[in-house]
């Protein structure tokens, strides 16, 4: 599925702009029809249904607004434009955050609960029974080798409390955002708050407001907002907390690989040893596990023929390690 997207301002040059881009890096959620005065703009709409609109605001009283889905107002730096009650964005600002405004807009009269597009993601869940592994180095290195292949792939920070913003910037919305949206199309909310690493070409989301934001997600919740993630992707990658509860092994379920990461260390190793050998729970995922023996680790499992054997990295700065461990061997 794709939105509709019409653009109607009186500015020919900034039409042209935005709906280049949107062409070429959004041809696969956008489909753009531009107009740049009232009289074309009354045509277009009388012959086409769009989804969602871009207009000044002189050109709200010219036309019938309630024939499109969403009409949402440009307005320059002072965001005045008199009494319109319309929704309303800024029109001078990163076309990123333009279209991520239209989708979460968007998302919210939209009646697809499911998102739209095929799930055809792999998806990675990647879990340790200990803290401090290297989980969520492993996920991330993982994530970064795949897209250096080619592949599209979402990173997806699930853990009670969340890492992401020790590797990346969070300067975007919350994704606590799309927790309150569930009733919604999912899929087209998290595509509108997503954010891309440019070092690393990793899709992800900010982390959540708060620890309970997580922690009051259902294990059905937790389904939903993956399902949403998988589709039009190759790989979605799960860093999961430590815990073996109902959300976590949900993911398990879903999972076509469980990335089973330990270190080195005496505790790491003991608790394996245990996860393996007295939690019923491995018994239903060992087909679907590799083992991941991070930082030197030699851990081994007579019934587990996958293995990834990933360095130790002498580094205290967690970017330069997982970009380091990408240029490793992930086949199994």
């Amino acid at each position: 599925m794709k939105i509709k997207l019409l653009i109607a301002v009186t500015d020919i040059d900034y039409a042209e702009y935005l709906s280049n881009i949107l062409s070429e890096k959004y041809s696969n959620t956008f489909e753009v029809s531009v107009c740049s005065s009232a009289e074309r703009l009354r045509d277009l709409i009388a012959i086409n249904r769009f989804d969602a609109a871009l207009l000044e605001s002189d050109f709200t009283a010219s036309v019938n607004l309630s024939l499109i889905s969403l009409p949402l107002i440009l307005v320059g730096e002072s965001g005045v434009v008199g009494d319109n009650q319309l929704k309303k964005i800024r029109k001078y600002q990163r076309i990123s955050s333009i279209v991520g405004n239209v989708l979460e807009n968007y998302a919210e009269i939209d009646k697809n609960t499911s998102g739209f597009g095929t799930n055809k993601a792999r998806i990675i869940a990647v879990w340790s029974p200990s803290g401090g592994s290297g989980k969520t180095t492993v996920a991330l290195a993982y994530s970064a080798n795949k897209i250096s292949s080619g592949k599209q792939l979402i990173y997806l920070n699930l853990e009670n409390f969340s890492s992401t913003s020790a590797y990346f910037q969070e300067n975007g919305k919350s994704i606590s955002k799309v927790f309150e949206k569930l009733e919604t199309n999912v899929h087209m909310f998290l595509t509108g708050i997503s954010q891309h690493d440019l070092g690393s070409g990793i899709t992800y989301f900010c982390g959540p407001d708060n620890y309970d934001d997580i922690n009051i997600l259902t294990a059905s919740d937790i389904e939903i907002i993956i399902k949403a993630c998988t589709a039009e992707i190759d790989e979605l990658v799960i860093d999961l907390s430590n815990q073996c509860d109902e959300k976590v092994q949900k993911v398990f379920d879903l999972a076509d690989t469980v990335f089973l990461v330990c270190d080195s260390s005496n505790t790491s190793q003991v608790k394996l040893k245990q996860f393996i050998n007295q939690h019923n729970v491995y018994g239903k995922i060992k087909d679907k596990i590799v083992l991941v023996n991070n930082k030197g680790a030699k851990a081994v499992d007579q019934n587990l023929n996958r293995i990834v054997h990933l360095p130790l990295v002498q580094s205290f700065d967690p970017v330069s390690i997982f970009k380091t461990l990408s240029s490793g061997n992930f086949d199994w």
